[in-house]
C-alpha cells in the first residue's frame, strides 16, 4: 500500500485476530502509522501454512508475539500490554472472548481508554454459528453453480470495514477519552458487495451483467477484450469506431443486434489493434490473452 499520510502515528493496536480478515485490517492500520502487535497462539496462525507469501506481506511492519491465553502466564502477558494499548482487534466468537475474560464489559471496566473491534461471522446470535468467506458469499448470492469465487471477497471487504471501524473508534476515543466497541460482521461485508446484484445491475442481462453492448467481454482475433464503454460519450465513440449508427446511446446499446455488431467488430481485430483504437479514441477497454 502507498499511504501518503500516517494519521495513526503513535497509536498502539493489538490484534488477536487470525486468518485473513484480521491480519489484512492490521496491515492497513500499520500502513497508517499505528504501532501494531499481533498475538499468536502456540500453534501459530493457519494462514502462514496456506499462503506464506501472503502472510509475510500482511505482517510486514507488525510485531508478532506468541502467548498461550489459556494459561495464567499468557493472560498476564496480554494484560500487561493491554494497559498501554489504544485498540484491540479480535476475531473470536463472543463466547470464546468471554471464556478468556475479554468480553467488552470486562475490558471496559478494566481499561476505560481501550477500544475493541470485534470481527465476527454474523451479528447477534448468528455470531456463534461457524462460517467462512465461502458461506457468507453463498448467503449473499455471490456463488454461482459449483464455481468457487475468484477471491475471498467477504474476508477482504471485512478487513476494510474493520480498519474503518478502528478509525471510527479511535476518533471517538479522542473526543471523549473513553474507548468504544465496534462489531464487524463478514456476512455484512458480503451483503454490501452483493448489493449491485440485488439491484439486478450485474445479473445476466442486467446493465452491467452483459445486457449493455458497451460493457461486456468479447473474443477478439488473438484473445479477449474487456470493454467498459458504459457512459454515453464512451458508447458513442465505440459505436463510431465500429461503424454503428445510434441515436440514443443508453437505449440503443441495450439492443441485442447492437451487441452482435460490437461482437463482430471485436472479432475482426487483434489485441494490438484494439489497444491502439482505445488509445486514439479514448475508449475504456483492456485486452486479455
Amino acid at each position: 500500500m502507498a499511504i501518503s499520510t500516517r494519521p495513526l502515528k503513535g497509536m498502539r493496536i493489538m490484534s488477536l485476530a487470525l486468518n485473513l480478515p484480521g491480519p489484512a485490517a492490521l496491515r492497513r492500520l500499520a500502513d497508517m502509522g499505528a504501532l501494531c502487535t499481533k498475538i499468536n497462539p502456540p500453534a501459530g496462525d493457519a494462514m502462514k501454512t496456506y499462503t506464506p507469501a501472503g502472510y509475510a506481506l500482511l505482517h510486514a511492519g507488525v510485531r508478532e508475539l506468541t502467548l498461550d491465553l489459556k494459561t495464567e502466564a499468557g493472560q498476564a502477558g496480554l494484560h500487561r500490554r493491554l494497559s498501554r494499548t489504544d485498540l484491540l482487534l479480535t476475531s473470536f466468537r463472543p463466547s470464546a472472548l468471554k471464556k478468556l475474560g475479554l468480553s467488552w464489559p470486562a475490558l471496559r471496566k478494566r481499561y476505560p481508554q481501550l477500544s475493541l473491534v470485534q470481527i465476527v461471522g454474523a451479528r447477534g446470535a448468528q455470531a456463534e454459528v461457524p462460517g467462512h468467506d465461502l458461506t457468507y458469499q453463498a448467503e449473499a448470492g455471490l456463488v454461482q453453480g459449483l464455481q468457487v469465487p475468484p477471491s475471498l471477497f467477504a474476508d477482504m471487504a471485512g478487513a476494510l470495514m474493520a480498519s474503518e471501524a478502528a478509525l471510527q473508534a479511535l476518533i471517538q476515543r479522542q473526543r471523549t477519552g473513553r474507548g468504544i466497541v465496534q462489531e464487524v460482521a463478514l456476512a455484512d461485508a458480503a451483503l454490501w458487495l452483493a448489493l449491485p446484484r440485488q439491484w439486478h445491475m450485474t445479473t445476466p442481462g442486467g446493465p452491467v451483467g452483459g445486457g449493455h453492448a458497451g460493457y461486456a467481454l468479447y473474443p477478439c482475433k488473438d484473445g479477449r477484450v474487456a470493454l467498459a464503454a458504459l457512459e454515453p460519450h464512451f458508447a458513442q465513440r465505440l459505436c463510431a469506431v465500429a461503424g454503428l449508427a445510434i441515436e440514443h446511446p443508453m437505449r440503443d446499446l441495450l439492443r441485442p443486434e447492437v451487441a452482435r455488431a460490437v461482437a463482430a467488430f471485436c472479432k475482426r481485430h487483434s489485441r494490438a489493434q484494439l489497444n491502439q483504437l482505445a488509445q486514439t479514441h479514448d475508449i475504456p477497454l483492456l485486452t486479455l490473452p
